[in-house]
């Protein structure tokens, strides 16, 4: 059982919805080695692996790490989710419309999986497949704006601080996760922040940036990097600076070094084959 601390009954109280103490944080970590192992995988597995995927899976890693962070309120206390689930953004109708694609349990999942699951329910939703946004749109595009206002905040609750699911109207207990992690990188923008959705519940929002082109000091000498700046809005409900300088390093340690990731995938395949685990360096590449 996660104990509330003074400071997170403080804030509860002192605060309203997120769009009153949101923290903003700004993250640009050497995206060389993320990128190498993107096409590490790429080339040995076929699927299209990306660095919004990677981000994702890594800020999974995070919450997991982070028992304050990845959970919800409900009548002024704080819950934690038992599982670590993350939602990414995706566009429909070449970016005129968005949906949700949910990962669940995203921080036992490896790149390659996260990658398979959500190309699964991308095609979904672009197929008009995916029965539950259907049923959601319905509503949406029947009743007026002032209508929708009061029916999403209300709905919003329902699922996302109750943890009710309302099947007629393809809605699900926690439809958002802990997480929403989008990309502008892909429009070209180098970096960004996104609001909070008041009927999304989230504590995180995780905007991806482009990867470009940086000058760096590499033991003291000048060298151009490739670098990737990742951004995030905080609900400070849920989250202070020092707690988010412990998950700002974990993103960083593993997007920076991403070849640790594949540790315990390897070392799982050899267990399961000699009835034994072996280990491996961290920073060691299955590539080489």
């Amino acid at each position: 059982m996660y104990k509330m601390t003074t400071r997170r009954k403080l804030a509860i109280a002192t605060w309203g919805p997120p769009d009153e103490g949101p923290i903003y944080g700004k993250l640009t970590v050497d995206a060389t080695e993320a990128l190498a192992y993107l096409a590490h995988l790429r080339a040995t597995t076929g699927e299209k692996v990306s660095i919004t995927h990677l981000v994702g899976k890594v800020v999974g890693n995070a919450l997991a790490q982070a028992p304050g962070l990845n959970g919800y309120l409900r009548f002024g206390r704080y819950h934690q989710h038992e599982h670590v689930n993350v939602t990414y953004l995706v566009a429909l109708e070449e970016g005129a419309d968005l949906a949700k694609a949910k990962v669940d349990d995203i921080d036992k999942k490896s790149v390659v999986e996260v990658a398979q699951d959500l190309r699964a329910r991308a095609e979904r939703l672009r197929a008009g497949k995916d029965a539950a946004f259907e049923k959601s749109k319905g509503p949406l595009q029947l009743l007026p704006t002032w209508l929708i206002r009061p029916m999403l905040k209300v709905t919003g609750w329902l699922t996302g601080s109750l943890g009710v699911s309302i099947p007629a109207f393809g809605l699900e207990a926690f439809p958002f996760g802990s997480c929403i992690v989008t990309s502008v990188g892909m429009f070209g923008l180098d970096e960004g922040f996104a609001p909070f959705t008041p009927f999304a519940r989230v504590p995180v929002l995780v905007l991806v940036g482009s990867v470009r082109d940086g000058v760096v000091a590499v033991d003291g000498v000048p060298t151009v990097r490739k670098q990737l700046t990742i951004t995030a809005t905080i609900d400070h409900r849920f989250l202070d600076g020092a707690q988010g300088g412990v998950l700002a390093k974990i993103i960083r340690e593993q997007i920076e070094d991403p070849w640790r990731l594949e540790v315990p995938r390897l070392a799982a395949a050899s267990g399961a084959a000699s009835g034994g685990v072996s280990g491996g360096a961290s920073g060691a590449s299955p590539a080489a």
